[in-house]
């Protein structure tokens, strides 16, 4: 699709090098909040006003003690007799408010010249003295605290950390994929590291609430466990786009009309220091490249693997459809309609077809002779075929004999054979040999001659109604 003209500066939620563009405002009562956790207030500050308050208050304390050591002084009547050798001061050689600040001085820092001494004659000096030596530990403790804290802070670590300044969408694998990259300049490692996507896009709701930064969760390995990183050498971070992905139906040409951003937050644990630290970054719909992928930056030389971090952004084109993942699959089915199975509305028809399962578990039961007489594995549905065609008829080869049974077990015989053969052996008189018979009149004939001797009067009378 044509590009459309370029767009005006983007705002964006999260900058490229991770701050957000998030300010609080009418807080109201709530700025007592602050105050409550100072600690963290001033750890939070901007390094220009962390040093403006470590300046402030170290002159404010040093001089508000200065003052109390000229105060005592002052009222002892120690400046008017502080060159007299006979009278003990307070706090010797002190005169002024400036040899009180070199004395308070001298003592917080633990220089001890030993000009400027407090002597015993002062209990209101002994007890300044205590109260100073506590404030001066709390005040050292807060402030040396909060610039150590500050110092130690990762966020230097996490400058160290780089993302892709385009993120690519793709085939990988055969699916759409999007994919960025992250790297690790130094060579200390980052325990534990994980990867986590979230995307901002302003949507509205079925019940009308329009929700203008609504996060949702882009899984770029969380089920599979690819979201924890060995972060040694550059990755490539991929989601899969189908359709529980929020990209389903994303596609080139609506690229150009969506508006959203995706945030990638990379956390882990600092190896040197065992600090957490986190790094973030963006793409916005301007910095996502379809039909793109990223130039390999690993090569192997004479005993090692070197990153070449130049083409760490390089992309180049490779072929991708411009269809959504939602597109594709709407014309994969169209492609390959479904044909529907013929249903039949004859009784006969359905009743053949439950024979069908029957027969083929009754094919690999039948006798070894009968299997020997059809010669073919493939009898038993033959067999149906044979028989749905001639539903009509109603022979019933249990009522045969067994001779009739093997003839017209046999494929090829005709109704027009196998009922001239019945009549024929209907017609033939009682004398065939025993061995045709059945094996239970077998039994009854006594292995030879006619079987009418051994039959009892009442059958033998039936059987020569049913001949003559």
């Amino acid at each position: 699709p044509p590009r459309s003209a370029p767009r005006g500066k983007r705002q964006r939620f999260v900058d490229k090098n991770g701050r957000c563009n998030v300010q609080h405002g009418n807080l109201g009562g709530e700025t007592s909040r602050y105050l409550s956790d100072l600690f963290t207030t001033l750890v939070d500050l901007k390094w220009r006003w962390n040093l403006f308050i470590f300046i402030l208050t170290y002159t404010v304390a040093w001089l508000f003690m200065a003052s109390m050591w000229w105060v005592i002084a002052y009222m002892r009547g120690d400046l008017n007799k502080a060159h007299d050798d006979s009278y003990t001061p307070c706090v010797a050689n002190v005169y002024n408010f400036p040899s009180a600040f070199l004395f308070f001085i001298e003592t917080e820092a633990t220089i001890g010249y030993g000009y400027r001494y407090i002597t015993d004659k002062c209990p209101e000096g002994i007890i300044l003295f205590l109260f100073q030596s506590i404030l001066g530990s709390i005040v050292d403790a807060f402030l040396i605290g909060c610039m150590f804290i500050k110092m130690s802070q990762p966020k230097k670590r996490a400058e160290t950390l780089m993302f892709s300044e385009h993120a690519a969408i793709s085939m990988r694998d055969g699916k759409l994929t999007l994919m960025f990259r992250v790297g690790n300049l130094r060579n200390s490692h980052m325990v534990s590291a994980q990867i986590r996507c979230k995307l901002l896009k302003s949507r509205q709701t079925p019940e009308g609430e329009f929700l203008p930064l609504d996060q949702l969760e882009l899984d770029v390995g969380f089920s599979t466990g690819a979201d924890q990183l060995f972060l040694v050498s550059p990755l490539t971070i991929c989601h899969v786009i189908d359709s529980k992905s929020p990209f389903y139906d994303l596609s080139q040409r609506s690229m150009h009309t969506e508006q959203f951003e995706i945030v990638v937050i990379l956390e882990g644990i600092v190896e040197t220091t065992g600090m957490t630290c986190q790094a973030r970054t963006s793409y916005t719909e301007d910095e996502v490249l379809w039909g793109h992928r990223f130039f390999p930056v690993i090569s192997l030389e004479e005993g090692f693997f070197k990153v070449d971090y130049s083409q760490f952004h390089a992309t180049f084109e490779v072929p991708t459809p411009p269809y959504s993942v939602k597109e594709q699959e709407e014309m994969l089915l169209m492609s390959s309609p479904l044909i529907p199975p013929a249903v039949s509305n004859s009784k006969e028809r359905n009743n053949s077809v439950e024979c069908l399962d029957g027969l083929d578990e009754v094919g690999t039961k039948l006798p070894s002779k009968l299997q020997k007489i059809t010669g073919r594995d493939d009898f038993p549905k033959k067999l149906l075929r044979m028989s749905s065609t001639t539903s009509e008829k109603a022979y019933s080869m249990g009522d045969l004999p067994m001779k009739l049974q093997r003839i017209s077990s046999v494929p090829g015989n005709s109704e027009e054979k196998l009922g001239s053969k019945t009549t024929k052996m209907m017609s033939d008189p009682m004398s065939q040999s025993v061995a045709e018979l059945p094996p239970k009149l077998q039994k009854l004939s006594g292995g030879g001659g006619r079987m009418e001797g051994n039959l009892p009067p009442k059958l033998r009378k039936m059987n020569s109604d049913r001949f003559t």
